[in-house]
Order: structure tokens, then sequence, then C-alpha cells
């Protein structure tokens, strides 16, 4: 099927700084339901399988967009990786929220997608790892978003700040860092982050969130997940009892792929995903 694709389109992020993302969508006629990607952390829109994933997905009949979030370290001239370390250490959650907002804004109100075609009662929000995190937060705040699907989602931020010796060295330094196994970068969150997440943890409480999500909701996760524990999808599924749930036996946190993601031929547990995903989407 012929797919017409934009790469590397700019968008206005949640603090003026430009979102990067791209869209494609199948040629003909018929009205198109959106499916939006969110990447998770120390992740972007080009990693491993993800544009493959999106262009199946494409195919199947949908107008797919992902998305950079605007302080996940790729800039315009280098999106995929991590160039821009000072703008990695600045994220926090509500920027990345806010990031998901302005990407719904997108579909709503972009000249360069097909807007006769667009079906604006039908978008999906797709989040993966901490994106799917930042997905339920965002599916309980925007009513744009009809459908939401979490793949190896995280289920809360609090155990996720530090706490004594370690938070107490945090402030004090200003930064912390985080290795990057893959880039061998020593990747930094500045402080500003914990500071962020106090200031507004009424807000980043995904389970007070996952438990007034009302839409269709598919929650994907993989009992071999050596980042994402698989508990945390069962905490998901605990605290919204009517989200569809799907446990998938062996399979790691990124469903098989790997970075750089080479051929046209998905990793067989991602293309169990993806189909999961299709015949979810079309209800």
């Amino acid at each position: 099927m012929k797919l017409t694709e934009i790469r590397n389109l700019t968008w206005k992020g949640s603090r003026e700084k430009p979102l990067i993302l791209d869209a494609f969508w199948p040629e003909g006629s018929d009205k198109l339901p959106v499916v939006l990607f969110a990447h998770g952390y120390k992740g972007f829109k080009d990693w491993g399988a993800w544009d493959l994933f999106g262009k199946k997905i494409a195919e199947a009949g949908f107008l797919f967009i992902k998305f950079n979030f605007s302080f996940n370290g790729g800039t315009l001239e280098q999106p995929m990786d991590f160039p821009d370390l000072e703008a990695f250490g600045n994220n926090n959650y509500s920027t990345e929220v806010g990031d998901i907002s302005r990407m719904m804004d997108f579909v709503y109100q972009s000249n360069v997608l097909p807007r006769e075609r667009i079906d604006e009662t039908n978008t999906a929000l797709v989040g993966h790892s901490r994106g799917g995190g930042m997905a339920i937060l965002a599916a309980g705040l925007d009513d744009r978003i009809n459908k939401l699907v979490t793949l190896a989602a995280i289920s809360d931020l609090v155990r996720r700040q530090p706490t004594g010796a370690l938070l107490e060295r945090w402030k004090r330094n200003g930064v912390s860092h985080v290795m990057n196994k893959r880039t061998k970068q020593q990747m930094p969150h500045f402080y500003q982050m914990h500071e962020d997440y106090m200031a507004n943890k009424h807000i980043f409480d995904i389970p007070m969130m996952a438990k007034k999500i009302t839409i269709p909701w598919l929650i994907v996760h993989g009992t071999s997940d050596e980042a994402v524990g698989f508990s945390e999808a069962e905490e998901l599924i605990e605290f919204n009892p009517e989200a569809e749930f799907v446990k998938m036996e062996g399979v790691n946190h990124v469903f098989g792929a790997k970075h750089p993601w080479e051929g046209d031929i998905l990793p067989s547990d991602l293309e169990k995903v993806l189909s999961k995903l299709k015949v979810f989407l079309n209800q």
C-alpha cells in the first residue's frame, strides 16, 4: 500500500522548544482514525522498529504520528540519540504531558495533514514505558483522546523519586547522572525535575488517573520485562479492571526489538502487539 510520509516536521512544544514528528497515512479517500505514539525514557521516535511499526499501522488504515518529546535530547539536525544533553537534563513530567497536549493540537490544527480525511472522533494515544505513564496522565486530562494503549508502561512516579541521602545529594549537586549503556553517555537529570514533580504530584498521580479512565484502554506487558516489571501492569489492571489486558509470556521491555532495526519485518513479539493493537483500534 502506498503511504504519504512526512518526516522531521516541527511543531511548537509545551515550553516553546520544537517537537519533531513524523506522520504516515495511506493514500485514498477513506476516513482515517488517528494513532499518536509517545516514546519512553531515553527513547526517541526513530528508535528500533518504531518506524516500521508505525508504517504497518498506517497501512491498516490509520493516520499514524510519532514524535520526540521536546526535551528528550534530540535536535532537528540529529533527531536520533542525544546530542543535546542540556535539554535532556531539563526535561520533566510537566513538559512531557504538555507535549502530548500540543501534539493533540497538531492533530486538530495542522494544515499539513489531510484534514478532510481525519476522523476527529477517533484518536488513540499509544505510549511505551514512561511514555505510557505520561499517556495515562494525558488521557485523564484531555477529552480529545478517545482510546488509550499502554505498552510496558510504568504504573506510578512515586517510587521513581529518590529519597534520603540520594535525594539530598541530588539537591546539593543540582544534577544526577544515569549511564546510557548503548551510547555510553552520562545523561544528566537536573534537580528541577524533582521540584516539578513535587509541585505537581497531585496531577502526576498515575494510580488516581488510571482509576478515572473511562475510554477504551488496552494494556500490553511482557512477563520478562527487565526495565518495567510485569507487576506494574498488574497494578494498572487493578486500578482499572475495565481495561483490556494482554499478558505476553517471556516477552521483554521492547517486544523483541533493538536499535538499530534493519529490514522490513517486525520482531515476532512486536508483530503480535501489532495484531492485538489493530483489533483493539478497530473495535
